[in-house]
């Protein structure tokens, strides 16, 4: 198979790559990739991110957060994971065997000394152990099969990015469920480092070397970084394609207890309510049109609140305490 060279390891260009070359390469035979991402979170297209992630570790440790097209769970991504990615001609979405595409992936792990198995619908393990997630997208005649070769990932980073309760939502998305894992590199010959075993990979999955890169052009290499900048970097596609949901939270202040009951669609406030004992100087529900519409985010809040502290409509909670309930991450299991 031909391969491509993706640009870089900045999570939104690669996985905007991906998208753009399931619409846009249209190739006669099957072409691979391999690639990496620094820190990042991979969420499905079906799911509410805010549910996904722990927002306050994102925000702390640099870890990007990216809505592929495909469907299946959030993956976590860093420089000990090897990125896959497939394409693939096939006539029809009606004949794709997800087996099918995992076997590649699956003969070039033995071929350089992995002894994985193929499990479930579209997993790699090796002793019981998962080390890589596969999905797919069908477009116009071409099958996209991407998946994660875990090598050595922080399995403590990726457990705290993706830790978040859901027992306060109530969304139409589905959850992302925990997985046993473990690192290839635990499994494979003591000679094989990380820059061998990609190319290793590249030497089995090009023939032995007889297969060479198919280069982009410029115009290619345009539309891609345009969907980048569009698109996958984009708060809208990130959060807001999320599902609709109900979020709920529960504090108590020096200033009185509170409750937070919220609507959210789009990754934006549709309704909210505000129950408790907090002694407001003013009706909160004076402003409450002021929170319908704004995204779903403290930093949203706050600014609502800011713009009308002279009101006192919560009465001495202060406006941070107030704003810090609608962290999506702060809800326990």
């Amino acid at each position: 198979m031909q391969f491509i060279n993706y640009l870089g390891q900045d999570a939104y260009t690669n996985i905007a790559m991906d998208s753009w070359l399931l619409y846009n390469l249209k190739p006669t035979e099957p072409v691979f990739s391999l690639w990496q991402n620094k820190r990042a979170v991979i969420v499905g297209r079906n799911q509410n991110t805010f549910a996904e992630v722990n927002q306050d570790y994102i925000d702390n440790h640099d870890v990007q957060v990216v809505r592929r097209v495909s469907g299946g769970g959030a993956v976590y991504h860093d420089e000990g994971n090897i990125c896959f990615t497939f394409f693939v001609p096939v006539e029809s979405s009606a004949s794709v065997n997800f087996k099918q595409f995992v076997q590649p992936m699956y003969d070039a792990l033995h071929a350089v000394g992995i002894n994985a198995q193929i499990t479930g619908r579209n997993d790699l393990e090796v002793e019981g152990k998962k080390i890589s997630g596969n999905a797919q997208r069908y477009a116009g005649g071409y099958l996209m099969h991407h998946g994660t070769l875990l090598w050595d990932t922080d399995v403590e980073a990726m457990i705290r990015s993706l830790n978040v309760s859901d027992e306060k939502f109530v969304s139409k998305a589905a959850k992302s469920v925990r997985a046993r894992v473990g690192n290839i590199k635990d499994y494979a010959p003591e000679d094989l480092t990380l820059d061998s075993f990609i190319e290793a990979l590249k030497y089995y999955l090009t023939d032995e070397g007889k297969d060479n890169e198919l280069i982009l052009s410029d115009n290619q290499l345009a539309g891609i970084k345009d969907w980048r900048d569009s698109q996958f970097s984009t708060w809208d596609w990130n959060y807001g394609e999320s599902p609709k949901f109900a979020f709920s939270n529960h504090a108590k202040f020096t200033g009185g207890s509170i409750d937070v009951q919220v609507n959210v669609e789009h990754g934006k406030i549709t309704e909210i309510n505000f129950l408790g004992d907090f002694l407001g100087v003013r009706d909160w529900r004076d402003i409450k049109e002021q929170f319908i519409g704004i995204e779903f985010t403290p930093e949203a809040v706050h600014k609502v609140l800011t713009s009308n502290k002279e009101g006192q409509y919560f009465g001495t909670i202060e406006n941070d305490e107030l704003a810090q309930m609608f962290k999506a991450d702060d809800l326990v299991e």
